[in-house]
């Protein structure tokens, strides 16, 4: 599940992953940068609540889009894998600016999109420019490896995180949400020792990663974000470890970065501003 072939000279679009319970009413920080990005009043953004069992969260997330100025949002009502081929959703996604998909469930995701018109479609379009946000689970399932569950706790252990496919809008980043809020940094050191290729990001609630064509990263938002940095990894007992049993990691760097930090993934150097 790689990401798509870059289109002419057209730049990537952003990935936009955010840790979940995201400011919506009176500073919606997040939310008016993803607007922003994607042209402003004039942008036309399509809404992905297939991750939601609650029948409003399209809904209301529409009506935030439309206080923040945005004329043409399009809730694109997706329960099931035959709604991932209807042509008048096909069609929003090749005519939207931004598309946006919500909090609920990964595995929703994940077994309702994958592998569908739909998906290859948003991989594409986001490859000639358009902008992808995800909100807690729609966050995980952006990368091309997707932590579909798991426990909490700080040690990593080999049966603390599930792993699945995702939508593979980048193979660079492993993405995980509610990071502090729920004690999720050894599911993340977990996931990483299972493939030290990755990056790992841990969101905050109200925190975004602005994951620009160039792979580097801004943070937007209240909290902050743990980058996990396996790339001068010389130990991991992994290999061996048994259920339960923790997993030693040596020379795996950690950052927080806040508001205006930054990130460049390809000398994977964090700044603060």
């Amino acid at each position: 599940m790689s990401p798509a072939t870059k289109v002419d000279d057209r730049d990537r679009g952003y990935i936009v992953p955010i840790g979940g319970a995201e400011q919506k009413l009176n500073n919606p920080e997040i939310l008016s940068r993803f607007v922003e990005i994607c042209g402003g009043k004039r942008s036309r953004i399509s809404i992905i609540p297939t991750a939601s069992e609650l029948e409003d969260t399209g809904r209301s997330y529409e009506k935030l889009f439309r206080k923040l100025g945005v004329r043409h949002v399009k809730v694109l009502a997706i329960e099931n894998r035959e709604d991932c081929s209807e042509p008048d959703y096909l069609d929003y996604i090749k005519r939207s600016d931004g598309a946006f998909m919500t909090g609920g469930n990964q595995l929703r995701l994940s077994t309702t999109l994958g592998g569908t018109e739909l998906a290859t479609l948003i991989r594409r379009r986001n490859a000639a420019g358009m902008h992808v946000a995800g909100t807690s689970a729609g966050a995980a399932f952006m990368p091309e490896h997707m932590i579909a569950g798991g426990s909490e706790g700080e040690t990593p252990t080999p049966d603390l995180v599930t792993m699945a496919p995702g939508l593979g809008l980048t193979n660079k980043f492993i993405i995980d949400q509610h990071f502090r809020q729920r004690d999720r940094i050894g599911r993340l050191l977990t996931a990483l020792a299972y493939n030290p290729f990755a990056v790992g990001i841990g969101l905050d609630e109200d925190t975004a990663a602005f994951i620009s064509a160039s792979d580097d990263f801004e943070v937007v938002g209240s909290g902050g974000v743990t980058v996990l940095d396996p790339s001068d990894l010389s130990y991991s007992s992994m290999d061996t470890a048994g259920r339960g049993e923790p997993v030693s990691l040596i020379g795996v760097k950690l950052h927080i970065l806040v508001a205006g930090g930054r990130f460049a993934m390809a000398t994977r150097h964090a700044r603060a501003r």
